[in-house]
């Protein structure tokens, strides 16, 4: 009789009992897992423009100054000495002329200039967005690196292994991240761009590392784990084929927040001066540089303010987008007219079944 009713969990009742499957079972019906995880993460619109203002912002910041060896297109360079100029404010217009507007006009300085360090503020800018790209790059790496292999080694083994490595973490966790990494960076080095870096990603891991931790202390138990087990696999084996795929949807997400919080970190960093010194510069570098020019000439403070406001909610966004991806049931509630718009192709759908339904019956 249980073959007769129709079970969600069952992959073959996809195909047997059409008419039971509800509009986003049918949508995934018959693609893999890394299929519908990209499909969910598409539909996701503020995931979806917070990537493309993101991948934008990449593009200019590496071609505009250029990369090591690599020139850029734009004429100055953050280490140049440029003359002083009479207007230091911004020459960027991207207000047309019909609304009131000077018209979408890039200008020989489009961020502004500082006079008094004879300095190009875009130049500075973009070399900023470079660097702090490069910390969270080593941050995300670290991270997921010590905090992957951490909470897996703690949440399969278990016993005293996970008694101590979670003893490690939380002493490490209850440290001011701060105070720590800035005594890290001066040890590894003069607070340059490597050591920073560095030392926001050997203390950064430990959020991870209990999240990885919980998910392995569920699927341990797992049917699939014992199967496992049972054929012989090795424990490394079972970490790494069985049980840590299944945890990849919680590290994307993890890290990707985590990449937002570390730029905040850094540029917290930078502000109270322990951060990246010159001649390198950073994002918080700048605006504590700058700070005490916002009733003068605010835009040497805005623009490199704005540019980490604006990394950090497209890191934000893309990392929701990504949770509804790969865990749906954690989706945030639906709108009132999303509501009445399913409710009423639902009651469509059942209409034009029915319909359909007395149409066989009539014709028999």
């Amino acid at each position: 009789m249980d073959d007769l009713r129709f079970d969600p969990h069952r992959e073959s009742d996809f195909e047997k009992f059409p008419d039971e499957l509800t509009h986003e079972q049918r949508e995934v019906a018959g693609l893999s897992q890394g299929q519908i995880v990209r499909k969910r993460f598409i539909r996701h619109k503020g995931a979806m423009i917070s990537l493309v203002v993101l991948v934008f912002i990449i593009l200019v910041a590496v071609t505009s100054v250029g990369a090591g060896p690599i020139p850029g297109w734009y004429q100055w360079e953050h280490t140049d000495l440029i003359p002083p100029v009479q207007e230091e404010g911004p020459t960027i217009s991207l207000i047309p002329s019909f609304l009131g507007g000077d018209g979408l006009a890039w200008g020989d300085h489009p961020f502004g200039v500082d006079n008094q360090n004879g300095k190009d503020l875009f130049a500075l800018t973009m070399r900023g967005v470079q660097v702090t790209l490069v910390v969270i790059l080593v941050l995300a790496v670290l991270s997921v690196t010590l905090g992957v292999m951490i909470g897996a080694l703690a949440g399969y083994f278990g016993g005293w292994l996970d008694s101590i490595l979670m003893r490690i973490t939380d002493v490490i966790l209850i440290l001011p991240l701060l105070v720590i990494v800035s005594v890290a960076a001066f040890s590894f080095g003069a607070s340059g761009l490597w050591s920073v870096a560095l030392a926001l990603g050997l203390f950064s891991w430990t959020g991870l590392a209990r999240l990885v931790r919980a998910e392995f202390l569920a699927l341990r138990e797992r049917e699939f784990v014992d199967a496992a087990r049972v054929a012989g696999a090795s424990p490394t084996r079972i970490i790494f084929k069985h049980i840590l795929p299944n945890t990849v949807g919680t590290i994307v997400v993890s890290t990707t927040l985590l990449m937002g919080a570390g730029i905040l970190t850094e540029a917290a960093l930078s502000f109270i001066g322990f951060g990246i010194v010159p001649p390198n510069v950073s994002l918080g570098a700048l605006v504590n540089d700058y700070d005490t020019a916002f009733g003068t000439r605010p835009w040497l403070f805005l623009f490199p303010g704005f540019m980490i406001v604006t990394i950090v909610l497209c890191l934000q966004f893309i990392g929701d987008g990504l949770r509804d991806a790969f865990d749906p049931r954690q989706k945030r509630i639906p709108k009132f007219k999303d509501l009445e718009k399913k409710q009423e192709e639902s009651k469509a759908e059942m209409a034009t079944r029915s319909t359909g339904r007395q149409w066989m019956g009539s014709g028999q």
